[in-house]
């Protein structure tokens, strides 16, 4: 049996989790700052670093604990190396890699975004490579198509903002705090998706790429209107949203070589409209449907840990213990950047 201590600190979770090659989470802790973040309305990243150099430890001796094992039990550090808030990413590297020293271990450096392309693999053993995947989260909103641990093709980004940070902004605008993604999935439930006009950005482009940003805009307008009610909003936005994820998705699935199924990842896929509305795609291919679990779409360890084992039983070698943090790290670095788009993609 292979045993992975996997460590995540990209953003505002701080986790630690030990988990299997058998695909068995023997434990997982994370500690939320929510609290610390909300009366900003979103991520501080000083104040996000801070509490991961807090919490990172007493998590780690706790999942250990929990499972009744020792550093030394484990057969590697697997911890996120970027991309994410420079601060914590460096927290939960250098954590990673004093274990790793003091235990004489392996160090897997692994890709957060590599993380959630993998964690469906955690919780579904029937899923095979190849398989087309939609990553929404706060930072990112991408289509890829991954094809084996550490081989991904890029097909679409987000030329501007990512989903769910539009998610967050809109619960912002509707005065929801934060975290805004299940805030305003909740109000939506109590709200009309035909009632505010909102656009569809690139609907129908030939380039399966993605835009938020003037849907967010067409929020803060429609809120300032006064004219429509804060549910009514929330849902209009939530339809809008789905609309372009699966009109994008289409796009690029009718043009991406032959996949074994349709999976989604990432904070966004906790969404159960989202998901419903992937699922009914997926059907119109022929494909299967596959999304993790609820905690394994937002950040954890668990995930990274999983990444660990994935990139071990493929063959990568352990990571040097000078390997740097890294704020970008793109999944597919040979992906042509989209027309329009900065940095973000």
């Amino acid at each position: 049996m292979t045993l992975v201590l996997g460590i995540e600190s990209s953003c505002d979770e701080t986790a630690a989790a030990l988990v299997t090659d058998g695909r068995d989470i023997l434990a997982q802790a994370i500690a939320s700052q929510e609290e610390e973040h909300s009366p900003y309305g979103g991520v501080v990243p000083e104040i996000a670093a801070r509490a991961h150099a807090e919490r990172l430890a007493p998590l780690i001796e706790r999942v250990l604990a929990e499972a009744g094992k020792t550093l030394h039990d484990c057969d590697a550090i697997a911890a996120t190396a970027g991309p994410g808030l420079i601060g914590g990413v460096m927290v939960g590297l250098v954590t990673a890699k004093a274990l790793a020293m003091a235990s004489d271990k392996p160090l897997m450096a692994v890709n957060h975004l590599e993380g959630h392309a993998l964690s469906p693999r955690l919780a579904d053993a029937n899923l095979q490579f190849p398989y087309a995947l939609l990553l929404v989260s706060g930072g990112h909103c991408q289509i890829l198509r991954v094809e084996g641990v550490g081989k991904y093709q890029r097909l679409a980004t987000t030329i501007d903002d990512a989903l769910g940070e539009a998610f967050d902004k809109t619960a912002k605008i509707l005065g929801l705090g934060y975290p805004g993604g299940p805030a305003v999935e909740k109000l939506a439930l109590a709200g009309d998706p035909r009632t505010v006009p909102l656009p569809r950005p690139l609907l129908k482009s030939k380039e399966p790429h993605f835009s938020f940003a003037g849907l967010k805009s067409a929020v803060l307008r429609a809120h300032d209107a006064g004219q429509h009610g804060d549910a009514d909003i929330a849902a209009s936005f939530q339809q809008a949203a789905l609309d372009c994820i699966l009109d994008r998705t289409r796009r690029a699935l009718s043009t991406m070589a032959p996949v074994s199924a349709l999976v989604v990842a990432g904070g966004v896929a906790a969404n159960q409209t989202i998901r419903g509305g992937l699922e009914g795609l997926a059907g119109e291919f022929g494909l299967p449907f596959t999304a993790p679990p609820l905690m394994l779409c937002t950040d954890n360890a668990a995930m990274i840990a999983w990444a660990g084992v994935e990139r071990m039983a493929a063959g990568f070698e352990p990571d040097p213990l000078d390997l740097k943090a890294r704020p970008r790290w793109p999944l597919d670095p040979d992906a042509e950047p989209a027309r329009g788009a900065g940095v973000k993609a």
